[in-house]
């Protein structure tokens, strides 16, 4: 294929977080398996899934590992769609099976490989990226190489730098880590060889009790004051919009919010949603309202409030923005717990 032709491909193709949003349901579902009862497999959070499955965020590569552990699949499953068994598997440089991992750049050189016995892997890591600072654990042995750059690897409490040529192989079920600790874009050739044998009964067992974090995205709280979550949905007119990245907040942006005042030239049940045959706020016009309140924060994966109707509840999940509603008022603790995979959504408190 022409490389012209190939660059038309790769720019008409969804984004990388959609293809593995869709894989990952495909998977999930292939098993039989509900959002929450793969949240209970996986240690995840059942908000973080949704967020995954509709192409909302970016998981981790500690995020994909947990999630291939808990599916029993290898971690290439969520970079493809149905493999083809193949037993000589060529890979040009240009044509790389790849995803984006926020910074980081998977590419898998193994694609279709028959059993997907041996995983490799050629990741490329700016400074300061790397697989997350919490620990991943998973069966078998894992190689790297170091083409170039520094890569610190952190392996059941010892560390090891590896610099240009160093090379390092570890039983994977040792609790790790890694990072490019360098000024530059580092690369290594990672090779992933999974071992069911260490799972059987009476072998090591290895709990993930501890929550991923996702690398990059935006949740929107809805306020009053920029502090404080408001109350009621329709009235508030401020978006308190946050940047995450790798669990950490790096920027807060007002933003004007369309309320129930915009509305008000129409007739007063149609304000509060109260249309002919429907539910508070589940009317077709209502649901009209509620998209034109969220174009401001259509970039957002989430939005948390203390309380909203239930036609805004459900607007909000049919535009693929995860509504929470919380009991907590804080807009900082309220975005804290739900980083950390904590934050309850009060669905009680709908109206």
């Amino acid at each position: 294929m022409a490389a012209a032709n190939l660059a038309d491909l790769n720019k008409n193709a969804p984004p990388a977080e959609i293809l593995v949003g869709r894989r990952l349901r495909v998977l999930r579902t292939r098993r039989g398996y509900s959002l929450r009862a793969l949240a209970e497999r996986s240690g995840l959070n059942v908000n973080t899934l949704s967020l995954v499955e509709n192409g909302k965020c970016s998981p981790s590569v500690s995020t994909l590992h947990q999630l291939a552990m808990a599916l029993e699949v290898p971690i290439s499953s969520f970079f493809e769609s149905e493999p083809a068994e193949k037993h000589i598997v060529f890979t040009s440089a240009d044509e790389r099976p790849q995803v984006p991992i926020g910074s980081t750049r998977m590419q898998n050189l193994g694609k279709d490989f028959a059993g997907s016995a041996v995983q490799p892997f050629f990741v490329t890591l700016q400074p300061g990226k790397g697989s997350g600072n919490r620990l991943i654990v998973h069966t078998g042995y894992e190689f790297v190489y170091n083409i170039n750059g520094a890569v610190r690897y952190h392996i059941n409490d010892e560390e090891y730098l590896l610099k240009q040529g160093d090379s390092i192989l570890f039983e994977a079920h040792q609790p790790h880590c890694w990072e490019n600790v360098g000024s530059e874009t580092a690369q290594i050739l990672l090779i992933l060889y999974p071992s069911d044998e260490r799972e059987e009964p009476g072998g090591r067992h290895f709990s993930l009790d501890y929550l991923k974090q996702e690398l990059t995205m935006k949740i929107a709280a809805i306020t009053d004051d920029g502090k404080t979550i408001s109350q009621h949905f329709g009235r508030a007119p401020y978006y308190l919009v946050l940047t995450i990245e790798e669990g950490k907040i790096v920027n807060r942006e007002m933003r004007n919010k369309m309320g129930h005042q915009q509305f008000s030239s129409q007739q007063h049940e149609h304000v509060h949603g109260e249309e002919e045959g429907h539910a508070h706020g589940c009317g077709a016009g209502s649901h009209d309202k509620h998209v034109s309140m969220a174009e401001a924060i259509s970039d957002c994966k989430a939005l948390l409030c203390g309380g909203m109707g239930m036609g805004a509840y459900e607007s909000m999940r049919r535009l693929n923005i995860q509504p929470v509603v919380t009991d907590l008022v804080n807009i900082d603790e309220a975005a804290r717990a739900f980083i950390d995979g904590k934050l309850i959504d009060h669905t009680e408190l709908l109206h």
